[in-house]
């Protein structure tokens, strides 16, 4: 269940509380006059000649909660932004146009960006100053809120027409700047792997893994990227160096205190190089791509062929640590699975970074969910509490790291990090690894046990389709890789959701979001790139071809609403919406991957399972519409990169009983640049070889199921023997 979003003043109701999203549910009850997006307030600010402060972010965010405590709770504050301003509160998550063409605006302006964004526009939505967090009055450098208040309103007063057109040049030379970009001509080079990985090499932390220093982000579509650059020349030194700088990464995040001992999952990011003092948040989007990038280093660790990790010298190392990466990829699925599962079968949005201390108290914190004081382990553990301590780095006054803890909330708290390994702790208390590996598993169920009478961190219980559809890839491919069938159907049933809730059969059109029912919010380019991949991994893992079918039908729809047909690539937004004054492309792959570098790939793949060359040619436009990009800076977009080497080898397989040890001989291997195709006389074969004639040739081989490899257009011959296919696909 949604934790309750409790009112800070409930004498005030505005009419944010009318509407579904937690973040503006959070904000209902503010002394502010605020509004949601759209005509009112917009006619309003035109009526009264008032600019609008327009401030946005989300429902976990941390510094967002702090803005809100300071200023939005405050009487006086409020009594300033009623008089002066018509104020407006926009959901990043729920309206992500919106939130895409003001942050262009503060990033261009002040040279950096976040979330509280506050930005003050004139009343025709043109933007003339941005900032992020404001304190309520002067310090760290900046200028109290109220005081900015003040200044922009007696500015305005003063010479709004001026503040007018300073706002539509502003925006004009942003609009000149995305069409700049998109008329920039450079041409698709094999060089930019090399770039690539060479700016990702220079950039990472070979002691702690990750890339740059504090604060560090997962980044899953770097470890993407690096895969497939290992996946081309497994042999070659950049390509093992490409492999090292991904193992590195993952088994340092495993270890860190960003990684939920307990619970299992990640949060969103560390503050520190070391992965250890987390921002607590936890995101849909990182447990899915994190898990789809452990399940891509599981495949390749299974490889016999794999040179033995660096600095280690035996195959038992290599075995332990895909154990190690299995047991990670398990405990990010189950996490989805038990604490963001609506009872429907989508997937919840996030959990909170903060939380209280203690039931029917007000106080509340980052990270008190999930932190231990020393005594509380002794507590809770007795005997086993040494080895918990030893192996997680609990100290007597608190682990965190000197610097990394600015605002003095962890003095005294333990965020548990895997401090030595199972190994080392064994050796340290002279017992054998089974016995340790005992006793910490009986300490995490009884600290789980404690920390689940806790007060739990507020949930964002609204189920965006766009990580829906990253969550149904995870789980698919989580089926596959680790021969798991609970996962296939926690990804049916969530795709099952999807098609009932949040797509209209009568318009084709996917929406955007949904809480308790359907938003108004159409779907966006990544939602529905997104939800057509995990679509399209699902079909992988089920073999069900009406997922393909609906994958079609997203495609003709996502086409028609966001294709640029001059310059190829996907708009973020459809156009329709005139409150969104710049049609943008996203051309960086960052916490989430860009909406065009998903769709490059589904097109590809769709392309490949109904041999139709408009879509492959369609795809082949939108990688090349990125290329002025990838020449400036190639490692922007990795996920591009995995999209323009997807070369795509097909493989089916015809069925009968004994089809499953082939199928499991494909998942025991990472093949990045496969589709499979199940052939088994049934409605999906007929349904792919109306398009597909070398698929309807395809059959058992004397009443044995048989995978056909098929590769540059070419197959080789049929295969039948599971030992025979791994030979096969090792070359």
């Amino acid at each position: 269940m949604a934790a309750e979003i409790q009112p800070a003043h409930p004498a005030h109701t505005n009419r944010l509380a009318r509407e579904k999203s937690p973040y503006l549910l959070q904000h209902a009850h503010n002394p502010v006059d605020w509004y949601p997006w759209g005509e009112e307030a917009f006619a309003k600010a035109r009526r009264e000649n008032k600019p609008i402060f327009l401030s946005i972010g989300y429902s976990t965010c941390h510094w967002c909660h702090v803005m809100a405590h300071e200023s939005f709770e405050d009487e006086a504050t409020a009594a300033i932004m009623n008089r002066e301003f018509v104020s407006i509160k926009v959901d990043r998550e729920e309206r992500p146009d919106v939130d895409r063409v003001y942050m262009i605006f503060v990033q261009a302006t002040t040279g950096g960006g976040g979330w509280p964004m506050s930005v003050w526009l004139t009343p025709d939505l043109k933007p003339f100053v941005g900032g992020t967090y404001f304190p309520p009055v002067d310090r760290y450098g900046q200028p109290g809120f109220k005081k900015v208040l003040e200044r922009i309103a007696a500015a305005w007063k003063q010479d709004h027409a001026k503040i007018a057109d300073q706002g539509s040049k502003l925006l004009e030379a942003l609009r000149e700047s995305q069409n700049a970009q998109a008329e920039t001509t450079a041409k698709i080079d094999n060089q930019f792997f090399q770039t690539a990985y060479e700016q990702l090499s220079r950039s990472f932390d070979d002691k702690e893994g990750g890339f740059g220093t504090a604060p560090k982000f997962p980044r899953p579509v770097s470890l993407n990227f690096l895969t497939r650059f290992y996946a081309r020349d497994p042999k070659g030194e950049s390509g093992k160096h490409a492999l090292e700088m991904d193992l590195v990464t993952l088994r340092k995040m495993a270890a860190g205190g960003m990684h939920d001992h307990l619970g299992g999952g990640f949060h969103r990011y560390s503050v520190d190089r070391y992965w250890h003092v987390s921002h607590f948040e936890k995101m849909l989007y990182d447990q899915a791509q994190l898990a789809s990038a452990y399940l891509d280093a599981i495949q390749i660790l299974r490889d016999p062929h794999l040179n033995p990790l660096p600095g280690q010298g035996e195959e038992v190392a290599k075995r332990q640590v895909r154990v190690e990466f299995e047991g990670v990829a398990r405990d990010i699925l189950d996490y989805v699975a038990r604490d963001l599962t609506s009872k429907d079968g989508g997937f919840f949005s996030a959990e909170d970074a903060d939380s209280l201390f203690e039931h029917g108290m007000p106080e509340h914190g980052e990270g008190a969910f999930y932190v231990w004081t020393e005594k509380q382990i002794d507590d809770a553990l007795g005997a086993d509490a040494a080895v918990c301590k030893f192996h997680f780095g609990v100290q007597p006054h608190g682990n965190a790291p000197e610097g990394s803890d600015p605002q003095d909330e962890f003095r005294g708290k333990n965020i548990l990090i895997q401090r030595h390994t199972l190994a080392e702790t064994a050796k340290h208390f002279k017992k054998s690894d089974d016995e340790i590996r005992q006793s910490l598993m009986r300490s995490r169920e009884k600290l789980l046990t404690i920390r689940n009478k806790r007060p739990r961190p507020h949930l964002d219980d609204k189920i965006i389709a766009a990580w829906n559809g990253l969550m149904i890839s995870a789980y698919a491919r989580g089926a596959q890789v680790l021969d798991e069938p609970r996962y296939l159907e926690n990804a049916t049933r969530a795709a099952k959701f999807l098609r009932a809730n949040l797509y209209d059969d009568k318009s084709k059109l996917l929406f955007r979001n949904y809480r308790e029912s359907r938003s108004d919010v159409e779907g966006f380019a990544d939602d529905y790139a997104f939800v057509l991949q995990g679509l399209l991994d699902l079909y992988e893992a089920s073999f069900d071809v009406e997922w393909v079918k609906f994958a079609i039908e997203l495609q003709g729809m996502q086409d028609d609403l966001f294709y640029d047909e001059k310059n190829g690539g996907y708009f973020s937004t459809s156009g329709k919406d005139k409150s969104v004054v710049l049609r943008m492309k996203d051309d960086n792959d960052s916490a989430e991957p860009a909406a065009s570098s998903i769709a490059a790939l589904n097109l590809l793949r769709l392309a490949q399972f109904r041999d139709d060359k408009k879509l492959d040619e369609r795809a082949r436009k939108t990688i090349g519409a990125f290329a002025p990009t990838l020449s400036h800076f190639a490692s922007a977009m990795p996920q591009m990169l995995v999209a323009l080497e997807y070369s795509l080898a097909k493989l089916a397989v015809a069925k009968n009983d004994a089809t499953k040890a082939l199928l499991k001989e494909v998942h025991r291997h990472f093949l990045p640049n496969k589709i499979l195709i199940l052939a088994d006389g049934g409605e999906g074969q007929k349904f792919f070889s109306e398009r597909n004639e070398a698929i309807g040739a395809m059959s058992p081989i004397d009443g044995k199921p048989a995978a056909y490899v098929c590769e540059n257009f070419a197959c080789k011959a049929p295969v039948t023997d599971p030992r025979e296919l791994e030979k096969v696909l090792a070359k």
